[in-house]
């Protein structure tokens, strides 16, 4: 029996279903984004034309770094819930006593953490240009409409959501604490946030050759980790521990 697609659907209607009767998802899904859209335009907003150029230029690389945060958050919080989570719940038994290959129900965990996070994120991320394009000085809008600050953002969102993902997924896997798993995967879900800032902060500077070839090292990664996380499934200790 090959890998099917169908059983990945069924993983993730299951899953996005889930997530709406999950409260603590639902509150973090909603208050997340504000969050994330207030600090940000709040500090272009505040930008005076008389600041240096570093402090000017500081100001819009924090802005754009809040951007980067979110696809590294909210995927953490639903990756690092999808395994520990249902064990804690009882709920992850009855799947995995199925015909269901270890591969296609960690990629249907993590499309169902994906899949809404990129969501959320472009929305926000429009929403944060519609504020700056009506509102902000047009010094301020012209620096965020950069070329290449729109490159980073829209490239390694689904990058740093994918790494955020896989880390959540493989810690859920080897925990028993929902918090533990939570607090771990946001931790490791920033180092890749940390090398995108050197380019919102023009530390290095955001060419379209060189975010290409930045990118391709998260994205061999994130193509991949899903046999790696697969390879540390352990279907009967997930089963016959899911107490202990």
């Amino acid at each position: 029996m090959g890998f099917s697609w169908v059983r990945v659907g069924a993983i993730v209607r299951k899953e996005l279903r889930d997530y709406r009767r999950n409260r603590f998802v639902v509150v973090t899904m909603s208050f997340l984004p504000l969050v994330f859209i207030v600090a940000p335009v709040t500090q272009l907003f505040t930008i005076k034309l008389s600041m240096t150029s570093a402090r000017f230029d500081d100001r819009i690389g924090l802005a754009l770094l809040f951007m980067l945060i979110l696809p590294a958050i909210i995927p953490s919080v639903l990756s690092a819930y999808s395994v520990v989570g249902e064990r804690e719940q009882g709920t992850l038994e009855p799947v995995l006593t199925t015909p269901i290959h270890p591969e296609e129900f960690l990629v249907g965990k993590a499309l169902a953490a994906l899949l809404p996070t990129l969501a959320v994120t472009y929305v926000i991320f429009g929403v944060f240009l519609g504020a700056i394009a009506a509102f902000a000085h047009p010094a301020v809008a012209s620096a965020i409409f950069e070329r290449n600050h729109l490159l980073v953002q829209l490239l390694f969102t689904p990058l740093v959501a994918g790494w955020s993902i896989w880390t959540g997924i493989a810690i859920s896997t080897r925990t028993s604490d929902v918090r533990a798993a939570q607090q771990l995967t946001v931790l490791a879900s920033l180092p890749p946030v940390g090398a995108v800032a050197l380019m919102n902060f023009d530390v290095i500077t955001p060419s379209l050759g060189l975010a290409l070839g930045l990118a391709g090292g998260p994205l061999l990664i994130d193509a991949m980790a899903w046999r790696v996380v697969a390879a540390l499934f352990d279907r009967e200790r997930l089963v016959t521990g899911a107490r202990g």
